[in-house]
């Protein structure tokens, strides 16, 4: 993993953040159990890329002005309108201690279920576990090529390494697979009588 570098903000007045953001930096912060709450800024292209490289949910090494530190990313906060990064909140951890974290589920295959003509409803977008920072995979791979319609998965369908304690309900769906429902308008049915 990559060390991120960011620089240490003053706690100043509420304005300061709006002038981070108008420079194309966002703010954030660092809090932990053994720390004191540390502000920072990063350059918004640069959290754009980590965030798509590792998700949102991802464990960082944080760099803020020489001292290191291994963080979990807590929250990512967006503007409703734009989708432009607002404030980022890093949890400091321990890497040996155990965290729990949401990491999200990756669907793979729905394009060949769709070309079948299928629809893929996705009742969960993540799932709750429980291990050490190291371990923290950045998605849960579940595919769905395979299946036919009425095909239903759920979590304990899933592959996943003995470090990791899953800490939501095994027998919950995560996926199905339904038909595409068509509607036949009424003026199509009398042409065809």
């Amino acid at each position: 993993m990559e060390e991120l570098r960011v620089t240490k903000r003053v706690k100043e007045a509420r304005h300061q953040a709006k002038k981070c953001r108008r420079n194309g930096n966002v703010p954030g912060i660092l809090y932990g159990k053994d720390i004191r709450n540390l502000m920072f800024e990063i350059g918004e292209l640069e959290l754009n890329s980590l965030v798509s490289s590792y998700g949102e949910h991802s464990v960082i090494d944080l760099n803020v002005d020489g001292e290191k530190y291994k963080t979990l990313m807590k929250d990512v906060q967006r503007d409703p309108v734009t989708g432009k990064f607002i404030h980022v909140d890093l949890e400091s951890v321990d890497g040996t201690k155990q965290i729990i974290s949401n990491i999200p589920i990756h669907f793979v295959g729905e394009e060949l279920a769709g070309k079948r003509g299928a629809i893929i409803q996705k009742e969960k977008s993540s799932v709750k576990v429980k291990c050490t920072p190291d371990n923290l995979p950045r998605y849960l791979d579940v595919d769905i090529s395979k299946g036919r319609v009425g095909s239903t998965y759920k979590l304990s369908d899933v592959e996943i390494g003995s470090e990791i304690s899953v800490l939501d309900n095994l027998d919950s769906v995560i996926a199905s697979i339904s038909y595409e429902q068509k509607i036949v308008e009424a003026d199509d049915l009398e042409g065809q009588e």
